[in-house]
């Protein structure tokens, strides 16, 4: 009696395994160029670039170093057209103060710090070695942390969590004015104390949305917003409030300092050091 072979598993398309990371490339791309528009304007562009050479994306790394180094390469060469953002005011502030990093130092911290790469995965993409990523990350967090000041609200329904981002931000040199666990004690406590940041979780005490919060506060005065969430795919898809950040769960404490440096550069220009 002849043994049944099972058949092969066919191996996974290039466009399954770029298209789970897609996402955080437009996170990363919003941080490095100041926008959201002009971050998805180069991923359209580096996936048209796909379209027509498959070896644009080299996955012999992992699909998303190789989707992060395509990118890298695409950023580094090209000037790509996106259209204007609304408020044009903050993103010249932003632009501003991300300036004042040198393009390597701002690359390095964000795919190690705000990515989450390693030093190795960051060096491929940046096409460099582990230690000078390591030396890059450092000069920007220093430089970060002398720019930016802020006073901070909270937006948290764990208290645990909530102690430990109160902890990581404060160390970091900002000052927590109030941490809510609710959508209304959130948008009270913003109304109070009219901070420069918000931190906020999507899921609250009382069943209420962190994500509803945020915009009942930003119709009210403006100020950026990092969402520290467990889900973060209700954030990554389709439209979110702006100007916005991400930041999974669990986290860790430097890339909520990161997070919390690259957010304040969107503050108004008059706040801008």
């Amino acid at each position: 009696m002849t043994a049944s072979v099972a058949p092969e598993t066919p191996a996974p398309s290039l466009a399954d395994q770029i298209a789970p990371h897609l996402p955080l490339l437009r996170r990363y791309a919003r941080a490095l160029t100041g926008s959201q528009a002009s971050g998805d304007a180069h991923v359209a562009a580096l996936l048209e670039a796909l379209l027509a050479d498959r070896s644009v994306v080299d996955v012999a790394r992992g699909a998303r170093v190789g989707l992060y180094a395509a990118f890298q390469r695409l950023w580094t060469s090209a000037a790509i057209d996106a259209p204007p953002e609304p408020d044009s005011a903050r993103e010249a502030t932003a632009q501003l103060r991300l300036n004042r990093l040198t393009p390597r130092s701002k690359q390095a911290l964000l795919l190690a710090s705000v990515e989450g790469f390693s030093l190795d995965e960051a060096a491929v993409v940046l096409e460099t070695e582990p230690a000078e990523v390591a030396a890059l990350v450092e000069d920007a967090m220093k430089e970060l942390r002398r720019q930016t000041r802020a006073r901070v609200l909270v937006i948290e329904d764990e208290p645990i969590i909530a102690m430990d981002i109160e902890g990581v931000v404060t160390e970091a040199g900002h000052t927590v004015v109030a941490i809510a666990d609710t959508r209304d004690s959130a948008v009270a406590a913003a109304h109070a104390h009219r901070p420069d940041l918000v931190l906020a979780d999507i899921q609250l005490a009382d069943g209420s949305s962190g994500i509803d919060a945020v915009q009942d506060i930003l119709a009210a005065f403006s100020a950026p917003v990092i969402f520290i969430t467990a889900y973060p795919d209700r954030l990554l898809t389709g439209a979110r409030p702006e100007p916005t950040f991400l930041i999974s769960k669990p986290f860790r404490p430097e890339t909520v300092v990161a997070a919390v440096s690259q957010a304040l550069f969107f503050r108004d220009a008059s706040d801008a050091p």
